[in-house]
């Protein structure tokens, strides 16, 4: 639907994910000119608009999970009446597992603009200092709490080629940890990333049964988990080399490649080697 010429606009705005020196220079001029401010938590917005020395120039109101059913209709309303409305979430972009999708889809259907002022991800940090191929990904969101919930999810997973992005919460990231190494093998190589950008920001890198020991002696803070994808099946050293080829020209190491793929298929790890080099 084509955007109302007198509707007001949709701002999704990213949120600093721990240090508030990321924060996009338009978030603070979108915070203070904006008719409507929602908010995921409206203390943490205050922090954060004493920290970017800005007051919101609107009402601000709270919208998170238990009330984004009930708030988003007068939101809409809000727009139509040709308000500009921002919403932001704790940190990272709204509607990316927070708050927001279901304005998003009110207002596009609606045919009100929206638009998004960018800034910090967790989903993209993590992959780019997961040491994992980034040239293809997808994000999972949170693992079901309960295990056989999870369990079905990782199985239907099983063969995703891409490399995969999780979040989750520290009481569970030991259980999510090993139920990924029971569902997909605990040299399944992946990197668990905490607290990105704060003071005690932490990278663990290793295979999934060697994360989840770590693990068990308890981990703190935010925690967004990064997974390498699954190597395709193959029964030949001819039938592996082209998955071996595009890994290599993604940037990981032949000899970190070929480890992986002898690991998954039971192939000797020095004659996919030799294989590759002679290939040329």
């Amino acid at each position: 639907m084509t955007p109302q010429p007198e509707a007001g606009v949709l701002v999704l705005a990213a949120t600093p994910i721990g240090d508030p020196r990321d924060a996009a220079p338009r978030l603070a001029a979108e915070l203070g000119s904006a008719d409507v401010v929602a908010a995921e938590d409206t203390r943490r917005l205050r922090r954060l608009c004493a920290e970017l020395g800005v007051t919101p120039g609107g009402a601000v109101l709270s919208y998170h999970e238990h009330n984004e059913a009930s708030r988003t209709p007068e939101l809409v309303e809000r727009l139509r009446a040709g308000e500009r409305v921002v919403v932001v979430t704790d940190a990272g972009m709204p509607s990316v597992s927070d708050p927001g999708y279901r304005l998003v889809d009110a207002a596009v259907a609606a045919g009100i603009r929206v638009t998004c002022v960018p800034g910090p991800s967790a989903v993209l940090m993590a992959l780019a200092v997961s040491g994992l191929p980034v040239d293809r990904f997808c994000f999972e969101g949170f693992l079901p709490r309960k295990a056989g919930e999870r369990g079905r999810v990782l199985a239907a997973l099983a063969d995703e080629r891409r490399t995969m992005v999780f979040f989750e919460a520290p009481h569970r990231i030991e259980a999510s940890l090993q139920a990924m190494a029971e569902a997909w093998g605990g040299d399944r190589r992946a990197a668990v990333c905490r607290e990105l950008t704060k003071t005690y920001e932490e990278v663990r890198r290793g295979g999934l049964a060697e994360l989840a020991a770590w693990a068990a002696d308890g981990v703190r803070g935010e925690i967004t988990v990064v997974v390498a994808g699954a190597i395709p099946r193959v029964t030949s050293v001819d039938e592996a080399l082209p998955s071996i080829r595009e890994r290599v020209e993604a940037g990981e190491r032949l000899k970190d490649v070929c480890a992986d793929v002898a690991a998954a298929t039971g192939l000797s790890k020095k004659t996919l080697y030799d294989a590759y080099v002679q290939l040329g």
